[in-house]
């Protein structure tokens, strides 16, 4: 992706939507705070250009019911202060949603404000916990959480007897939401984290994370970190000596992650919570990959993050066609809630006025020597 290019669409996108909008036929008008630089920068640009592609399609069809939406997207550099601070700006504005935000701590962070102001918060890109308990009538969970993607990994690991578990992980919200779900997978059957190792938000120093996780002896490591760090880490643990797997979640940008490690990213699994988005094996997956050929948004690199937009944009779209005819926040929250085992083509979403995590589809990839990644 031409981060350049991307970024230049985004500025044009936030001057468009600074213009003074019509009373009639005024755009839908949804808020996003997303990393857009920085060291996670690759997971903001790539979810946002999922997303565009549904858009964009419905614009240019006449909008809903006649209305345009409107995405109105802030860069936060996943930092929470940052992404604090573009939530209350979004709220002010007056967003019917907000959308697409990436990150456990920068959603968290945004929490309170979108609780407080009763405006929907639609489709974060996070599996953390504290977006799912407690209930929240107003946060609408689209992907599995975290702790259905480390049961899987335990599953897949000690299927093999594999027992010496090492966790490396992101020193915040984040990384211990992800601690949590490795740990609670592995009580059962009788097993805890043998090290760990943590690293800063938005850092890749590892030196002594490496050092902690080695001394443990372990057999494979599950990273809960973004695609930097977890790769820088990845070669300095192979320089120790480390010669096990590495098991990743969903978070860690599959495609970003790859390109980071190039050659050395044999040996690295990703548990994944979308449709695989590099084939049309699901009619969804076929459906991105057509309109992200056709479309002239920058970059044309299928990857888990755009496909991960691309789903949440499409189940955004069919909360607001059954918002009814005045859509606002609550007519909204009414429209989401009647998606039944919504199917959007080999991807369900559920979601009722008692439940509001739409997913649990959790599946696993490996990544290959040639930077591609495998189902």
């Amino acid at each position: 992706m031409n981060r350049r290019h991307v970024l230049c669409h985004l500025a044009a996108l936030s001057g468009a939507a600074s213009l003074p909008a019509l009373a009639d036929g005024a755009p839908i008008l949804l808020g996003q705070s997303a990393p857009f630089s920085g060291p996670a920068s690759e997971l903001g640009l790539a979810f946002r250009q999922g997303a565009m592609l549904v858009f964009d399609q419905v614009n240019a069809r006449g909008g809903i019911g006649g209305r345009k939406i409107e995405l109105r997207s802030m860069d936060d550099g996943y930092e929470p202060e940052r992404c604090a601070a573009n939530t209350r700006s979004l709220i002010g504005a007056g967003v019917t949603a907000l959308f697409g935000y990436v990150g456990t701590p920068t959603s968290l962070a945004a929490l309170p404000l979108f609780t407080a102001a009763k405006v929907p918060f639609v489709a974060p890109y996070t599996g953390a916990e504290a977006l799912r308990t407690p209930f929240n009538r107003y946060v609408f969970n689209v992907r599995a959480s975290y702790f259905d993607e480390a049961a899987e990994i335990v599953k897949q690991i000690t299927a093999v007897g594999i027992k010496r578990v090492a966790v490396f992980y992101q020193d915040d919200s984040y990384g211990q939401s992800g601690l949590q779900g490795v740990q609670a997978a592995l009580k059962p059957l009788g097993l805890a984290p043998v090290s760990l190792g943590t690293v800063e938000r938005n850092s890749t120093d590892v030196a002594a994370a490496v050092k902690s996780v080695v001394a443990g002896s372990p057999e494979c490591v599950i990273q809960i970190s973004a695609y930097k760090s977890c790769a820088a880490f990845i070669r300095a643990a192979r320089l120790a000596g480390f010669g096990g797997n590495f098991y990743n979640l969903s978070f860690v940008g599959t495609q970003a992650l790859a390109d980071e490690l190039g050659s050395a990213a044999k040996g690295v699994i990703v548990s994944q919570v979308m449709p695989f988005p590099f084939s049309t094996r699901t009619p969804v997956a076929g459906e991105y990959l057509d309109r992200l050929k056709a479309s002239h948004l920058p970059g044309k690199d299928p990857s888990y993050s755009g496909m991960e937009g691309y789903v949440a944009a499409r189940t955004m779209v069919e909360g607001l066609r059954r918002a009814g005819n005045t859509i606002h926040a609550e007519s909204l929250v009414a429209g989401l809630e009647s998606l039944h085992d919504f199917d959007l083509g080999g991807f369900f979403v559920n979601f009722s006025a008692q439940r509001h995590n739409g997913s649990k589809f959790v599946d696993m990839t490996i990544l290959t020597e040639d930077g591609r990644v495998r189902h």
